[in-house]
């Protein structure tokens, strides 16, 4: 049965697109990107983490050699004032999907060490507590990979 789970996610891995990491644990993440930004300054990083495990995961740490330190935060909004809060930990929920997006959760990329330039892709290693480790890559846009504007490619 592992050999047959270890095939199945070998293939599964054959077949995704770019945007995908691979599924480790069952784990895998799609649509990630950042937005354009200058180095030393902070950027976001956002994403889908998707479980197709039978067990919740939580997200722990988030690394990226691009910035200084990466922190997950989320969006509150109280009295009409959206302030961002750190989150020590992440739930992705046993065949379901923890969203990132801009105002809500997301990952903040503190200090980064490189400006992120449009097209760039920057690493990103997701640490579960479950001890899963899932490397991905932001895309870096104005939005979301598969969602840019098309009209500003003729030329």
């Amino acid at each position: 049965m592992r050999n047959l789970f270890t095939a199945a996610v070998a293939a599964a891995a054959l077949f995704s697109g770019p945007a995908l990491a691979q599924a480790a644990g069952g784990l895998e993440v799609a649509q990630a990107w950042s937005r354009p930004a200058v180095a030393g300054m902070n950027g976001a990083g956002y994403m889908t983490i998707r479980n197709h495990g039978k067990a919740a995961q939580t997200l722990v740490k988030v690394e990226s050699p691009a910035a200084r330190k990466v922190e997950m935060h989320r969006t509150v909004t109280s009295g009409g004032v959206a302030r961002m809060e750190p989150v020590a930990r992440l739930a992705v929920p046993a065949g379901g999907e923890a969203r990132l997006a801009p105002g809500g959760n997301h990952l903040m990329l503190i200090g980064l060490t490189e400006p992120l330039k449009s097209g760039q892709r920057v690493p990103v290693t997701l640490t579960f507590a479950s001890g899963v480790e899932l490397k991905a890559h932001l895309v870096v846009g104005t939005a979301a990979p598969g969602h840019e504007d098309h009209s500003a490619h003729h030329h």
